[in-house]
C-alpha cells in the first residue's frame, strides 16, 4: 500500500496534467479544477475516476468513424454501377454524420432528382443546407418535412425551420414556429436558437429564461447525456453573459 502511495505521489504531476488537459477540453463543472489543483494527485485520481473513465464510453463512439468511412468508400464505389436513390440517401446520411455537409447536400440532390417521395431526403438536405449557412435553400426542404409530419425527427425539424425563418428575415414566422417547437421539444439546440432569436428581437428577459432552461435540464439528465450536451451548456453560459452585459 505504501509503495502504491509513493508511486502515485511520484507521478502525481502527470496525473494532474492529464486531468487538467481533460478538464480544458471537456469543460465539466468548474469545481473540478479546484479539486485537481488543491488535492494534488489524489484530486486528479478522483477526477479521472469520476470524469475521464466515463468519457471512455464517448471515446468508443468515436471509433465508429472508421467503419463509417469504410462504408462511405464502399457506397462511393457502388454508386458507379448502381446510382440508385437509396444508395445516395445512405451516402448522404453518412456524410452528414461525418460533418461533410457539402457532399451530403450533393448526395441528397441526386437522390431527390430520381425520387421525390422521400421526406427524409428533403429533411436531411435541409439540415445540410442549414449547416452550410444556405438558409434560403433550407426553408422549402424543412417546410416539406414539417408539413409531412409536424413532429419529424423528434420535433427537431420544427426547431430548425424556426431557426432558418429567423435567419431569412421572417421573424413572425420564426416566433410562431419556435413557440410550437418549445411546447413539445426539450432539445438544447432548439432552446438555444430560440433564446438567441429572442435576444435579436430585444426580448432580453425571455431570452435569459430560455438560455437558463438549457442549464436547468442538467439536473435530470443522465451522466452520458450531460456529457454530450456540454457544448450547449457552454453556449448557454456565454449567451447569459452577453445578455447580462446587454441589460446594463
Amino acid at each position: 500500500m505504501g509503495s502504491l502511495f509513493f508511486f502515485l505521489h511520484g507521478w502525481g504531476f502527470l496525473l494532474q496534467a492529464l486531468a487538467i488537459v481533460h478538464f480544458i477540453r471537456r469543460r465539466p463543472d468548474t469545481y473540478w479544477i479546484f479539486i485537481i489543483l488543491f488535492l494534488g494527485w489524489f484530486g486528479a485520481v478522483i477526477y479521472i475516476v469520476a470524469e475521464v473513465v466515463p468519457d471512455a464510453g464517448l471515446l468508443s463512439m468515436s471509433f465508429q468513424v472508421f467503419p463509417r468511412r469504410r462504408r462511405i468508400r464502399e457506397l462511393e464505389r457502388a454508386i458507379l454501377d448502381n446510382p440508385s436513390a437509396g444508395n445516395y440517401e445512405e451516402l448522404g446520411l453518412l456524410y452528414l454524420d461525418n460533418g461533410d455537409y457539402a457532399r451530403a447536400r450533393a448526395s441528397y440532390d441526386k437522390a431527390i432528382a430520381s425520387r421525390t417521395d422521400s421526406v427524409d431526403a428533403f429533411y436531411r438536405r435541409g439540415v445540410a443546407e442549414t449547416e452550410l449557412g444556405d438558409f434560403v435553400a433550407a426553408v422549402p426542404d424543412l417546410e416539406r418535412a414539417v408539413s409531412a409530419d409536424a413532429n419529424y425527427d423528434f420535433h427537431r425539424a420544427k426547431g430548425l425551420l424556426a431557426y432558418v425563418y429567423a435567419q431569412t428575415g421572417q421573424p413572425d414566422k420564426a416566433d410562431a414556429m419556435f413557440q410550437q417547437a418549445v411546447k413539445i421539444s426539450t432539445i438544447s439546440e432548439t432552446y438555444y436558437n430560440y433564446a438567441a432569436f429572442l435576444q435579436s428581437q430585444g426580448r432580453v428577459e425571455e431570452a435569459r429564461q430560455w438560455a437558463q432552461k438549457i442549464l436547468d435540464q442538467r439536473r435530470t439528465m443522465p451522466n452520458y447525456q450531460r456529457r454530450r450536451e456540454r457544448p450547449w451548456f457552454r453556449k448557454a453560459y456565454a449567451l447569459l453573459a452577453r445578455l447580462s452585459l446587454q441589460n446594463k
